[in-house]
């Protein structure tokens, strides 16, 4: 074995900082502090003193570089690190019987993070575990298999703490966010944690007070049971005859989602295009409301009736993203019929043709037969590299004789 490999105090102190790494280090100063959770894996702590064995020369060494063997040696026993050597017999044919180090041992786990450098850590983690056991018990597990996560939330725990306890007394509170009252707690330390918020709450709240198909961080106000901020629908009616306010043609409105499905207009075809100049540009058309598209967020058109009873036209950008966005959309409204986004349409505007920055390529399963032939050309790069065309860059006389030319039945 070469000299470079040989077990020096750096080499037995990475392997400690790499317990420390682990949590072992943290959770060893719990010792059986928090005993009911002896079922998870995680807590099963290291005990002191704590053995590490050496990578050290073999007998053969002894001859061949004596003095790099009696250096090693050297470094290990004028060490001012807190180990404890282990040694043994070891028999060389010239030489002779030697001892040499095989291990070393570290008494304490107090000596450990004093080497390391990691005594003021450790205190602050079992200062905050103590207090969670009495403020919230029920969290110590957790604490326990995610020690380096508490410690970087050390500055926050409190705060953190003080929320869970809030919402255990105050379940599905049907406020938003804002209306919080805890001192130190904001939405925006809120909206922050959320992740280890909802870690935390699955903990502490009964099944019944989590609305679990609410998942992710972006529906943590609804699997809580706060508020949502309303989400908002903008529209123009496209009849110059229909006047949803006297004197006012085709004005463009927003509505939050529950107002706009209580609208009662004499309405037979929606426009949907993700492009806002070319939701302010579309024609006059009779019976026919413009809306403009919001992405892959179509969970309230689910909900508005009238809407269903209308034909609709989807616009968009004829790209991977385009078709998954439509593909989306039918989820919600599956009569739904694409506009604009042909074969046609992107042969006739090649010259305009840019590339797709990151390509959607999962299967999508909504799509018609030649809808979906054309994703297929587009995902797997049969037309060229990622192409796209934006639907902006279609000609206008192009699209307004054609959605012209689609009749609402």
């Amino acid at each position: 074995m070469s000299e470079k490999l040989w077990s020096g105090p750096e080499d037995i102190r990475r392997q400690l900082m790499r317990r420390w790494d682990r949590g072992d280090l943290l959770r060893d100063c719990l010792g059986d502090t928090l005993a009911d959770d002896v079922s998870d894996e995680s807590s099963v702590t290291e005990r002191f003193p704590l053995r590490v064995p050496l990578k050290g020369p073999r007998a053969s060494n002894i001859t061949e570089n004596f003095q790099g063997v009696r250096n090693w040696v050297t470094r290990l026993t004028g060490t001012t690190a807190p180990i404890r050597i282990e040694w043994a017999e070891v028999r060389n044919r010239v030489q002779g019987s030697q001892r040499l180090p095989v291990a070393v041992w570290i008494d304490s786990l107090e000596q450990a993070l004093r080497w390391l450098g990691k005594e003021r850590e450790a205190a602050r983690f079992k200062e905050l575990v103590h207090l969670t056991q009495h403020q919230i018990p029920a969290l110590t597990a957790w604490m326990r298999r995610h020690p380096l996560r508490v410690l970087d939330l050390a500055q926050d725990w409190v705060r953190l703490l003080s929320v869970v306890q809030w919402l255990h007394e105050h379940p599905r509170p049907a406020i938003y966010l804002r209306q919080v009252d805890i001192a130190g707690v904001h939405t925006k330390f809120l909206e922050a944690h959320r992740s280890v918020l909802i870690e935390l709450l699955d903990i502490v709240l009964s099944p019944a007070q989590i609305d679990i198909a609410q998942t992710g961080v972006g529906r943590f106000a609804s699997r809580y049971g706060f508020r949502e901020k309303p989400v908002r629908i903008r529209f123009r009616v496209l009849d110059p005859g229909m006047e949803m306010f006297p004197g006012i043609k085709s004005p463009d409105v927003t509505l939050d989602a529950g107002s706009f499905a209580r609208l009662r207009l004499d309405l037979q075809r929606v426009i949907i295009t993700e492009n806002e100049v070319n939701f302010l540009a579309l024609p006059a058309m009779p019976a026919t409301l413009a809306m403009f598209g919001s992405g892959y967020g179509w969970e309230s058109l689910a909900e508005v009736e009238w809407l269903h009873e209308c034909v609709m036209d989807y616009w968009g950008d004829v790209d991977t993203h385009g078709f998954a966005i439509l593909d989306r959309l039918r989820a919600f409204c599956p009569h739904v019929r694409s506009v604009l986004m042909d074969r046609d349409t992107l042969m006739a505007h090649k010259p305009y043709w840019v590339q797709e920055p990151r390509p959607f390529l999962a299967d999508l399963h909504r799509l018609t037969r030649d809808e979906l032939a054309l994703f297929d050309d587009l995902r797997d790069n049969r037309l060229g590299q990622s192409v796209r065309l934006e639907q902006e860059l279609v000609g206008y006389e192009w699209a307004q004789i054609r959605l012209m030319g689609r009749s609402p039945g």
